[in-house]
């Protein structure tokens, strides 16, 4: 289980956040339209899923379930409201917060309309944040920057093993091969089903 410093049970999203705050105050409106990793998603779904997954996940730590926890991501493309500039800092903020409470890793909770146990929750929501992190700094032709902790807990979660991936995969898509001693970076996203060269065009 991952800790937070001063937190002996918490899970201390902050370094994977506050990267993906990073690149989104560097976004600018031309680069709204142009092709993410995603297929369906230009840069401005991408935001809109972020702000959306940040506000679920953010409920789902705290067990309050309801429109933002029982939505499908895959039930409509996300729009992006006009004021998400404001609205995506604090949002993370308060996920960050949420999360470092050890409650948030006990018992059950909801996220996209799937329960799952919380600390299962808390994997998954880092990993949302590192991806789609990488998908925003390679869109936009920014650095992204991952935590070893955050890159190791997502290499655990995607990593095929002796349970059937077949979830993950319907999610990411199938794992992308590289090179064994690649960096770990390109290990965590390859296995999210992306390539680590994309760039916008490909």
């Amino acid at each position: 289980m991952e800790t937070h410093e001063g937190n002996a049970s918490g899970l201390d999203l902050g370094p994977v956040a506050r990267q993906v705050r990073a690149l989104a105050g560097s976004v600018d409106d031309g680069q709204l339209a142009g092709p993410t990793p995603c297929p369906d998603y230009a840069v401005r779904e991408l935001l809109g899923h972020l702000l959306g997954l940040t506000a679920a996940f953010r409920d789902a730590a705290a067990k309050e379930l309801g429109p933002t926890t029982d939505t499908s991501p895959d039930s409509a493309l996300p729009v992006l409201p006009a004021d998400w500039r404001t609205a995506l800092p604090p949002l993370l903020d308060e996920l960050v917060a949420a999360w470092r409470s050890p409650a948030a890793l006990e018992g059950m909770t909801r996220a996209g309309g799937v329960d799952l146990p919380g600390e299962v929750a808390g994997m998954v929501v880092r990993n949302e944040l590192l991806v789609h992190g990488w998908d925003l700094a390679r869109s936009t032709g920014q650095e992204f920057r991952a935590d070893e902790a955050s890159l190791r807990s997502s290499e655990a979660m995607l990593a095929p093993g002796d349970d059937d991936r077949s979830g993950a995969d319907a999610i990411f898509g199938p794992p992308v091969p590289v090179p064994e001693d690649a960096p770990l970076l390109d290990r965590v996203i390859a296995l999210s089903g992306r390539r680590p060269d994309w760039r916008p065009g490909d």
